[in-house]
């Protein structure tokens, strides 16, 4: 899981970051080994919790009060990721919704604003918000989870070599090319991001109708040492109740896709099957909680 996480953030902040730093100085401050000028923060107005993306919500009212963002590549800076895919799905509930909400939010306030250029609005508007944190995700899961597999039981739609396999092909193949020494897990890590894809896209439609869970936060759980000192006591055989295990949204989307894919072996003549079967398998995997490290309640 740590692989797959890694090369989700070697694009983001060799590609999103650096590229909106060097293009049109702006990106999303992350939080992290972030550096800001006091008079920046005094004049966007300070932290906001209205959203639970505070630090993305200061970059953009900082950015279109005329504030320019610096992205030094040449700096690392030793972080943690999450380790348990518990940890790792709350995260990234808040990654996707807090976006999608403050873009409900800031949408009117970003094109009304007199100081920052038409296309610096059109950048943030369209490219930061629009595709990167909506429509990317429910496109993700829409069409490789929902529409393609439908297109098996329904032959009289039918969707273009191109469109499913070529195009996203090439996104993918420069997603993955800011992490060369995991090419060799790019298959995993699109079974992997498509998964995650029904969480994001749930999420990104909860920040944009702003239902009930929209300023959930729980704070993502970092291991650490935590494990480590655990380990020196005596060992215990680990209890857990299958609720915590079991995700029943991703092994329903699995049974769909397996039944779909069923489906395609028996009257199909596109092959198909074969993502089918292999994404339909992900789901399962993840559904049955077999991926990152699992720590039992007691």
């Amino acid at each position: 899981m740590t692989r797959m996480q890694e090369m989700s953030l070697d694009y983001h902040f060799t590609v999103e970051q650096e590229v909106g730093s060097s293009t049109y100085a702006f990106f999303g401050f992350n939080g992290t080994a972030g550096v800001w000028r006091i008079a920046a923060l005094n004049e966007a107005g300070g932290w906001k919790d209205r959203t639970t993306v505070e630090d993305m919500d200061l970059a953009v009212r900082a950015s279109l009060k005329g504030w320019k963002f610096v992205y030094l590549s040449n700096l690392k800076v030793k972080n943690e990721l999450p380790s348990t895919l518990k940890a790792y799905r709350y995260q990234q509930h808040r990654w996707s919704c807090g976006p999608a909400n403050l873009f409900r939010k800031m949408v009117m306030e970003i094109i009304k604003n007199k100081k920052v250029t038409t296309w610096k609005k059109v950048h943030v508007i369209y490219s930061f918000f629009f595709v990167r944190k909506i429509v990317a995700h429910i496109i993700t899961f829409i069409f490789y989870c929902i529409v393609l597999p439908a297109t098996v039981i329904v032959p009289e739609v039918q969707v273009p070599k191109w469109g499913a396999v070529y195009i996203p092909s090439i996104i993918t193949l420069l997603n993955a090319v800011g992490t060369p020494r995991s090419l060799h897990l790019i298959v995993f890590w699109i079974l992997f991001e498509n998964v995650m894809s029904l969480h994001r896209t749930k999420a990104t439609i909860i920040g944009l109708l702003e239902t009930s869970r929209v300023n959930e936060w729980v704070v993502t759980e970092k291991l650490g040492d935590a494990l480590k000192g655990k380990a020196s006591k005596t060992p215990k055989k680990p209890r857990f109740k299958i609720g915590e295990r079991l995700h029943l949204l991703e092994l329903g989307v699995g049974v769909y896709l397996f039944f779909c894919g069923c489906y395609d072996v028996l009257f199909g003549k596109n092959h198909f099957f074969i993502y089918l079967f292999v994404q339909a398998i992900a789901f399962f995997i993840m559904g049955f909680g077999y991926v990152g490290t699992f720590v039992p309640n007691s």
